[in-house]
């Protein structure tokens, strides 16, 4: 896919190609799907701690952002619907996780725990709690190891690829074509690293050594800390779906995401 007209887009912070060459052409349309800027969710509260409406309403709005980057990103659009739901069924929790990194979601027990209905709930037994406070120590473990890294737009954006391109998402049609544009978008993160970090050798394999860590967070258990007062006992894999297929014209259970 050949990059966007020069003057369709507006370079992006963050993008150091601006759509030149092959594997950083490929970058700059990653960047270019996003549909807002990471600050514009940083700058809800910096810093602080969100209640339980702000740690929901952020959640949403994340969680929104990542189906539609997924909808803008290269080639995604091209595969079968069939193959951009599964790939979505099986990804929305890491590029929730990565989206949450990337926006410094706040990340505090008590919120969390009320977000989930079990903060001080009548009948919240003990080992509910327990299991929900460990979740919550996972997910912000694993967003604390991205932050650390000082991960820029770019590599964002290569990891959210990496994590949605995945080849072993259960019920693909064309598993090989989706392997090969996980490829390119691993390509295209090592070619980022040479030139932007040449004196950092061994980032690369850092940076890929956070997927798997993201992929081992339970899915069900993100859905309970972020969204279960939000869609209930809908299977987010329904949700995923039905915002793929609606997109800005979903209506979310407590109002649509603007």
């Amino acid at each position: 896919m050949a990059p966007p007209p020069s003057g369709q887009h507006p370079l992006l912070p963050g993008d150091p190609y601006g759509g030149h060459g092959y594997l950083s052409g490929f970058i700059s349309l990653l960047l270019r799907a996003e549909p807002y800027p990471p600050a514009r969710y940083g700058a809800l509260q910096p810093g602080g701690v969100l209640g339980v409406e702000g740690v929901c309403e952020l959640a949403a709005r994340l969680l929104f952002s990542a189906v539609e980057w997924a909808k803008g990103v290269p080639f995604f659009p091209e595969l079968p619907l069939a193959d951009q739901a599964a790939l979505l069924r099986g990804g929305w929790s890491e590029l929730f996780a990565l989206n949450a990194a990337q926006a410094a979601l706040p990340v505090h027990a008590g919120p969390l725990l009320a977000a989930a209905g079990l903060h001080a709930a009548p009948g919240a037994g003990a080992e509910r709690v327990v299991a929900a406070m460990e979740q919550a120590r996972l997910f912000q473990e694993q967003v604390e190891k991205l932050r650390a890294l000082r991960v820029d737009a770019a590599e964002f954006a290569c990891l959210k690829a990496l994590a949605l391109f995945s080849p072993d998402a259960a019920g693909l049609q064309e598993p090989a074509r989706v392997a090969g544009l996980q490829e390119r978008a691993q390509c295209a993160l090592e070619e980022h690293e040479r030139r932007q970090h040449p004196a950092q050798p061994a980032r690369f394999g850092r940076l890929l050594l956070r997927l798997p860590g993201l992929r081992g967070l339970s899915a069900p258990g993100i859905q309970q800390l972020f969204f279960s007062r939000l869609v209930g006992k809908t299977p987010m894999e329904t949700l995923v779906r039905d915002m793929l297929l609606a997109g800005a014209a979903l209506a979310w259970p407590y109002g649509p995401v603007q």
